[in-house]
């Protein structure tokens, strides 16, 4: 695909997108869960993810944007300084039928391509309103992303739309958009399936790889890397133990119960707090001595962001950079074909300076340095012994 004449983009946010992620809700879908976010506290993301990819277009010439009114894109537009129209509005809060109308409404106003801020759920609702008709480029700000149509961050999302802007040639792919159930996600049973395809473009070091199911393939070495850190845990030292299947066999390890897709607050080898949030994590851990136990997400790549919200840039900062143990094998290090590690924790300053080499324990007594970045186009340096 290439732009001749100026792009039209179509810019639109699910404002409530993410909302459950750091209060430990393990997502946004339902009034329910809206209402009950808000109730412990949670503030909306979306919108600041969006302005934050715009920011990229500042100052390009023949770019025209039409956009919905308020916290669907209007203000995240103004946020970022970008001219826009404002083609419609609905009432807030918000819904998907709103959601589904807009996109329509969009393609009607000329938009050529769709940037769009959510998750799975927004990405269902694209395909219902518009299907393969327009191209569209999601900026991650949801809980749940297994669909390989969202940029790794807001700032890949905005780099690519410039080159797009800029004249420069992009291809274009279908692109899978996959759902899961978010009850038993919250029971935590992973059931993702197929709900259909979008057009995006196809710019490989700015998107996400559709997530990877199913457990480690090398169970012994993720057994032995978990052994080692069960046996390297310190008195009198909180350990907030990440999601993911590799960190629960380090629970297993423990003998202790494990929260899969959440949280767990390990104190002298016993449970204190299973599933907590963000803010119950800061409350518990203090001015006490405190690490975390995270793992890598599939082929995307990613150590904060995807999945385990509950690392907030306020709980990460009073942990800091050196507290943090990342556990994976070399084999799903290699399928990042020396692409970096990527962090995307809604504060780009953070995630600059999360930036560098880490040490990551890939088998027992077993570590190797490797990159990390807030996007692929950093060149990822060969992993050194």
């Amino acid at each position: 695909m290439k732009v001749e004449q100026g792009l039209c983009l179509g810019v639109l946010v699910n404002p409530y997108a993410g909302l459950g992620g750091s209060v430990a809700l393990k997502g946004s879908d339902g009034i329910a869960t809206r209402e009950e976010a808000l109730r412990r506290g949670a503030i909306a993301q979306a919108p600041a993810r969006m302005a934050r990819a715009l920011l990229a277009l500042q100052g390009v010439k023949g770019l025209r944007v039409v956009t919905w009114a308020d916290d669907m894109g209007e203000r995240s537009c103004q946020d970022a300084g970008i001219d826009c129209e404002v083609v419609g509005q609905s009432g807030m809060p918000s819904s998907p039928e709103d959601t589904r109308n807009a996109a329509m409404a969009l393609e009607q106003a000329g938009a050529e391509l769709i940037l769009f801020a959510g998750g799975d759920g927004t990405a269902r609702d694209l395909v219902d309103a518009i299907g393969e008709r327009l191209p569209v480029l999601g900026v991650p700000a949801g809980c749940k992303m297994h669909s390989a149509v969202y940029a790794i961050n807001p700032e890949a999302a905005g780099a690519l739309l410039a080159e797009l802007a800029a004249g420069e040639l992009v291809a274009l792919q279908a692109a899978e958009v996959r759902d899961i159930d978010e009850e038993a996600f919250r029971e935590g049973v992973v059931r993702a399936r197929h709900y259909g395809e979008l057009q995006v473009p196809a710019e490989a070091r700015y998107l996400q790889q559709v997530k990877c199911g199913g457990r480690e393939v090398e169970d012994l070495v993720v057994t032995e890397a978990a052994a080692w850190v069960a046996d390297s845990l310190e008195d009198d030292t909180w350990y907030l133990m990440g999601s993911g299947s590799t960190v629960a066999v380090v629970m297993e390890q423990l003998g202790l119960e494990n929260t899969l897709l959440g949280v767990d607050a390990v104190y002298n080898h016993q449970v204190v707090k299973a599933d907590a949030s963000a803010s119950e994590l800061i409350a518990l851990i203090g001015d006490q001595p405190a690490k975390a136990v995270i793992t890598v997400i599939g082929g995307q790549g990613h150590l904060f962001g995807r999945g385990n919200q509950q690392f907030t840039p306020a709980l990460i900062r009073r942990l800091g950079k050196d507290n943090f143990q990342i556990l994976a094998t070399r084999t799903k290090l290699k399928t990042l074909d020396g692409r970096p590690l990527v962090v995307d924790t809604g504060d780009a300053r953070l995630d600059k300076a999360l930036c560098g080499l880490w040490p990551v324990t890939t088998g027992y007594e077993d570590l190797i340095l490797y990159r990390v970045g807030t996007d692929a186009t950093l060149e990822g340096e060969p992993p050194q012994e």
